[in-house]
């Protein structure tokens, strides 16, 4: 599908990459402080990439997710933004390629993108222990319903009962200095 209208759009490109800056997305979605990023404002609008990656060879086949450095700068990306896959403009296909940069995977002629399964359910697993707590510290509407909806698009089903163990576990645990 085309991307979501009015989306914010993040454009990086080689020297971006080379560099790991993370400045274009900071400044396509002004959120230059990860611990301030309020999921209500980024939800509906989305958030997609444009990648304007010149290869060295320009007959080089490679897919832009098999290429390691910018595969690199999706990884610092993820790290600083752990919970961005919430953000991502799903209907426009980025959520599957956030996560092809991330997970690793094989391209097929017939298949497309190919995940490796354990890696995918660890990245999937991984996003829920993040995405969960982070909707509900910000009072979002139904975190579990958003959260599980996350998981479905790369092939999961989440259940209530992970959810009660989630909550039950934040009871015992110390508070935590968020991102």
């Amino acid at each position: 599908m085309p991307p979501t209208t009015g989306r914010y759009e993040v454009v990086i490109d080689n020297d971006s990459i080379q560099r790991l800056d993370l400045s274009p997305f900071q400044t396509a979605t002004g959120i230059t402080t990860p611990s301030l990023a309020d999921p209500r404002e980024y939800m509906d609008r989305t958030i997609g990439f444009t990648i304007n990656y010149k290869r060295e060879d320009p007959g080089d086949p490679r897919e832009l997710s098999e290429y390691p450095d910018i595969r690199l700068w999706f990884v610092r990306l993820d790290a600083m933004y752990p919970w961005l896959p919430l953000l991502l403009d799903w209907r426009a296909g980025e959520l599957a390629r956030y996560a092809a940069m991330l997970v690793p995977h094989q391209m097929s002629l017939r298949m497309g993108v190919v995940f490796n399964p354990e890696a995918l359910e660890l990245f999937v697993m991984t996003k829920v222990f993040v995405v969960y707590p982070w909707l509900k510290r910000h009072g979002v509407p139904k975190p579990r319903l958003k959260t599980s909806d996350m998981a479905r698009m790369l092939g999961f089903g989440i259940g209530d009962q992970l959810f009660d163990l989630i909550d039950d576990d934040s009871h015992h645990q110390p508070p935590t200095h968020s991102l």
